[in-house]
Formats: structure tokens, sequence, C-alpha cells
């Protein structure tokens, strides 16, 4: 059941021009909402709902009595996405900000309040919409975030693997690069198997590792311990689990992938082989996923030193296949917070920072900067030069806002990526 709330706009200027009249304000929390109407659409303009489905169905029918037509909300954790989806369906144009954007007056913090400054403000229009893709493209992003939580779960239980072999002096990881190869696995099993013999599970290694196996047995001898063992079994079989959720995600993932609008042109040129091969990343995708993004994004990404197939995947699910929304690379460098935000004042310059922003596609692209050390292309230079005179924090935040241009360009014009033009 809604609440009628007493109305408390007499204190905001009634004599800026109204941009939106037909519009609404949104105050959600986790178990009660408030809304806010213009003052001459309902004697009592403020109402409390609660947050059951029912509840927002009947606060959906309400804005319609009151014909609205644009509602303003703050993204406030994940609370907003039930009524977003609801007023979405039932044609409300809604208006998602960042609750940094609308803070009120200092000492007039109550729900009440929040929610009639949210009407005002998007009545004169003073709030700007936060980006929020299409249906298909929030499904993948969903996907492809929990998708990166399973992984982050299969590490913490190879750390667990890893500290089970500490406890037991087994030195595995002395002489093998990763505890979950083929030489750490098979050694793994064969622990765990029952064989506590150093030379029979050092004839397990890989040709390939540059330990001899008289140095594999060597590490191999411990203190077994069944409590120990016990650990290191389940936290296997996790590990385990969590790659079997991982590959049931990536089909998933592949299907909605399929289900995306192709960007190229009749006669564009099939995509080419990689320029680096490489042997695949453990936690890459169990699909060729470069070549799906080159079907929607209409371009090889991957030309692009650094970005590799998941950093274009990143952009794709954060962002969407087009970047026409930002005007230009320096509106879309901003929004990621990679470019400085200048703080003037009496004519002297405060600050120069980066905003802080929470964006996964800063952060990919951070990562796909730093991999810039080692290469011979003109945006490994640029990042190397940078790194020698102002430190690699700088250069990397630099080297992010000059792949974020790179990546903006090729996107909007759908040209190959072509090095020359940007050095």
């Amino acid at each position: 059941m809604s609440q009628r709330k007493p109305s408390r706009m007499s204190h905001w200027s009634s004599s800026a021009r109204v941009l939106e009249p037909h519009a609404a304000g949104v105050d959600i929390g986790s178990t009660e909402i408030y809304v806010a109407v213009p003052a001459d659409r309902d004697p009592h303009p403020v109402r409390r709902f609660g947050a059951f489905t029912r509840e927002l169905e009947q606060l959906a029918d309400w804005l319609k009595q009151c014909g609205i037509e644009t509602v303003a909300m703050e993204s406030t954790g994940v609370f907003w996405i039930p009524l977003f989806q609801i007023l979405e369906d039932r044609g409300f144009r809604v208006c998602l900000v960042n609750a940094r954007h609308v803070k009120n007056v200092p000492g007039r913090k109550t729900d009440v309040a929040d929610c009639q400054w949210l009407q005002y403000l998007h009545a004169v229009g003073l709030l700007r919409a936060s980006h929020r893709p299409p249906q298909t493209l929030c499904a993948l992003r969903s996907l492809g975030r929990h998708r990166e939580s399973l992984v982050q779960m299969a590490a913490v239980h190879i750390q667990h693997v890893q500290k089970a072999l500490d406890q037991m002096n087994i030195q595995l990881h002395h002489v093998i690069s990763e505890i979950t190869g083929t030489t750490g696995l098979a050694i793994v099993e064969a622990v765990l198997a029952g064989e506590r013999n150093p030379k029979r599970l050092a004839r397990l290694r890989d040709p390939r590792i540059a330990a001899s196996e008289a140095t594999v047995a060597a590490a191999l001898i411990g203190d077994y311990r069944p409590e120990h063992l016990f650990v290191l079994r389940q936290s296997l079989q996790a590990y385990r689990q969590y790659q079997s959720w991982i590959a049931e995600c990536d089909i998933e993932i592949e299907r909605l992938l399929g289900k995306l609008e192709s960007r190229l042109e009749p006669d564009q040129k099939l995509l080419s082989p990689p320029k680096d091969r490489h042997k695949p990343r453990r936690n890459e995708p169990r699909f060729d996923l470069r070549t799906y993004l080159y079907r929607i994004f209409g371009v090889d990404l991957t030309e692009v030193p650094g970005v590799n197939s998941l950093t274009a995947h990143t952009l794709l699910t954060e962002v969407g296949p087009d970047l026409h929304k930002f005007p230009n690379a320096a509106a879309f460098a901003s929004w990621l917070g990679l470019c400085p935000h200048n703080r003037i004042s009496g004519g002297q310059i405060l600050s120069v920072r980066t905003r802080k922003v929470v964006n996964r596609l800063a952060v990919a692209l951070r990562m796909a900067a730093q991999s810039l050390h080692r290469s011979q292309s003109y945006l490994g230079q640029y990042f190397r030069r940078l790194r020698t005179r102002l430190g690699a924090p700088a250069a990397i935040t630099a080297a992010a806002h000059k792949l974020a241009r790179v990546l903006y360009h090729i996107v909007t014009t759908r040209q190959p990526y072509d090095e020359s033009g940007f050095a």
C-alpha cells in the first residue's frame, strides 16, 4: 500500500524554466521507495511504496494516472534495477543518474526531500542520464561480470591449493611456472591418489619445463599430513567446479554474441589470423571470441597493441558497439576518467588529477596499457618514454587514455588500425 507524505517544495525556486513538465523523482531504498510528482498532479504529490513487485506495479500505475512521462532515479546499488525495468516496460523514459551528481543542500537529508529534489532537478533539465545499454547488451554484461567473479573465485581456491602444498613443504611452485599447468595438475592429482615417491612424481613433468627431473623430485620431498591433504583435495575440487561453471558461462555468452547484429560490409574481407600468436591464456573464453567481436564491431580491435579479445569484449559489454553516443574521443576519455580533471579557482590550477570513477572498461584499458612495456610498437615506445619521465602510474593512465582515443577512432570510423595515423 502506498502512503501519502507531505510536500516540501516551497523552499525551492519556482522561477526556473521547466523543460520536463511531466517529470517525477524517485528515491530508492532496499525496503521502501519514495516518489514525487509535480504538485498539480495529485493532492498528495509524494507517496511511499514498498519494494515488492506488486507495489512497484502500483507505483507505475499511479505515475500513469498522474500523466508522468519521464522518471529520474539514482543508481543505488542494485535496488534500482527492478523498478527501472518495470517503468521501461511500461513506456516511461527513465533517467538513471549518478548519486554524486545530485547531492542536496546540507542539512536537508530525508527520503521525502531527496525524491522532491530529484523531481525538481529533472523538471528543470539539470540531470544527465547515465549510459544504459539495450537489454541484450545488459544480459551480456551481467554474464561477463559473473564470469569475472567465477575466475576470481577459482583463483582463490588455487591459492588454497598453494597454501596446502607450502604447509607440507612441497616446493612445487619453485620448479614450475604455474600450479594449474599440465605438470602441476598431474603431480597434485597423483599426490591425492596416494603417490608419495618423489622420483615417480617427477616423471610426470612435462618435457618442456626448464627444471630437471632431479630438481622436481627434490622439490616434492615433503611432510604429508592428512589435514593438509584434505584441504588440498577440497580446494582442487572447488577449482575444477569453478572451471566447469566458467565453461558453461562461455557457452551462454557465445549464444548471446551470436544474436547481436553484424556490422560487416558484404564485400569486407574475412578476419586474418592474429599477428601475435600466443598460447591460450588460462582464463580466455573457450570459443573464438575474436571472430565474434570482429563481426559485431566491423573492425578487428585486437590489432591495437595491448588490446586482446577480453579487453574488446569489455568495451562491448560496458559501452556497446556504437560509440557515437559520445560526441568525440575527448568525451569518451572523460567518461572513463582517464583525462585530467582541471580544478581552477581564482585563476590558479588547484588540481589536474583524474576523476575517481568506477568503470570496468577503464580498468581493462589500464591493464592493457601495462602490457605495452615490452611492445615494439609506437604505443609501446610512448608508454616507456612517459614511464621514464613521469613514473609508472602516470604513464599507465596516459597510455590508457591514448588507447581509449585509438579505440574510439577505429570503432566510429570502422577503419583498421594504422599505427602511422596515431604516431
